[in-house]
């Protein structure tokens, strides 16, 4: 018998704080937020091994976190719905605001650049002295991507930087908040003297924030 009468009640809230007190659930659910993908595809963006994703993704659809949907003979795996997104921002917000620890540990992952917000790149699509990069793979960029944004992967940059305005500032996004990806690109544009920043949060803030994407 359970010590309190309430006990079934708080034993079934356990299993959302379970699935989430793990960093390879929560790198995955990530992912996942950015767009959907097969187990394979999921493994290797989250650089996870094969079958300890394909393990934890039946530990996040027990939670009802996480569904999937099959095409052929391929699986593709997604968050449940938006508000499971929403979940996963409050979520972040809270644990930055709360653990210092974490708060360092962005810090030296992604450096200290003064980050754009989504309200205010919103403000500035328009604006001829603003470029948007999209840093992510082509195939990232190709599902979705902010309105008006250039696709020039990571990888691709330091090759492509004669396409690049020297005298806009350069806004610089890749998928979600702890991405490495655009402090990279920021470091890389800055060092050829461009002025650049990095997105807060990456298309991840930016949909959460209310925006919409340009894409599929």
């Amino acid at each position: 018998m359970p010590d309190f009468p309430e006990e079934p009640i708080y034993r079934h809230l356990a299993r959302i704080g379970k699935a989430l007190s793990s960093p390879v659930r929560l790198r995955l659910l990530d992912v996942l937020d950015q767009r959907e993908r097969t187990v394979e595809e999921l493994a290797e963006e989250a650089g996870v091994a094969l079958k300890n994703t394909s393990a934890q993704l039946q530990q996040l659809r027990a939670a009802h976190l996480v569904t999937s949907r099959k095409e052929g003979t391929r699986v593709y795996y997604r968050l449940a719905d938006e508000p499971v997104s929403s979940f996963l921002g409050h979520f972040q917000r809270f644990a930055h605001e709360r653990l210092a620890d974490l708060r360092d540990a962005i810090e030296e992952r992604l450096g200290s650049f003064e980050a754009v917000s989504a309200g205010e790149l919103a403000e500035r699509l328009a604006d001829p002295d603003t470029v948007v990069v999209d840093v992510r793979s082509a195939e990232d960029y190709a599902e979705g991507h902010v309105p008006g944004a250039v696709s020039v992967p990571l990888k691709e940059l330091r090759d492509r930087l004669g396409e690049i305005p020297g005298d806009a500032e350069i806004i610089a996004y890749c998928g979600g908040p702890y991405c490495v990806v655009s402090p990279r690109a920021v470091e890389l544009l800055r060092s050829h003297g461009y002025r650049a920043r990095p997105l807060d949060g990456g298309l991840i803030g930016w949909r959460r924030s209310g925006h919409g994407v340009q894409g599929p």
